[in-house]
């Protein structure tokens, strides 16, 4: 290390020296006087109330605090629920259990129940909320499902219910 250099570091290191001495002083606690007499601090002045004749006009905005994706059974623009349709065609295929596969006059009929709790009689071409019923065999339905994704590449999906949650041989 040269001269200068040694010059420029021993000037830096003294200069640093007082200032981290002062930062590592004690501050002195508060005085008697400047505290309050009764020994309790000022009450926190609350929130601004806004004026009696304010009103807030929606103007065509959205709620901001409604979420834009995943809401489930809200449709988007509005805070009410979805109205479904009763029976089968209000049900979609993830809420399906099937509860039995049978045989009637050479074709096959599943019994699928909803949330409710309530069994229906399905048959192939049969409409649900989200799809279609498009074949049924003796160990499991499949559904034909409409995808409401934006973001999804494939509008519709094959999905398939086994009886009694039971899974592919």
């Amino acid at each position: 290390m040269t001269f200068p250099h040694r010059l420029i570091v021993a000037l830096g290191v003294t200069a640093v020296l007082p200032i981290a001495a002062a930062a590592q002083t004690p501050t002195p606690p508060p005085t008697p006087e400047s505290t309050p007499a009764t020994g309790t601090a000022p009450p926190a002045p609350g929130p601004p109330s806004p004026p009696a004749s304010y009103t807030y006009t929606v103007d065509g905005r959205r709620d901001p605090f409604v979420a834009l994706i995943g809401r489930g059974g809200v449709q988007r623009g509005s805070t009410r629920p979805e109205i479904r349709a009763e029976g089968l065609a209000g049900l979609t295929a993830d809420e399906l259990v099937v509860r039995g596969i049978i045989q009637s006059r050479g074709a096959w009929v599943a019994m699928v129940s909803g949330p409710s709790g309530k069994v229906y009689n399905v048959r192939p071409g049969d409409r649900l909320a989200d799809g279609t019923i498009r074949s049924i065999n003796a160990e499991s339905v499949e559904i034909l499902q409409q995808v409401n994704d934006p973001l999804s590449l494939e509008k519709q999906r094959e999905v398939r219910k086994f009886l009694r949650g039971g899974e592919p041989k």
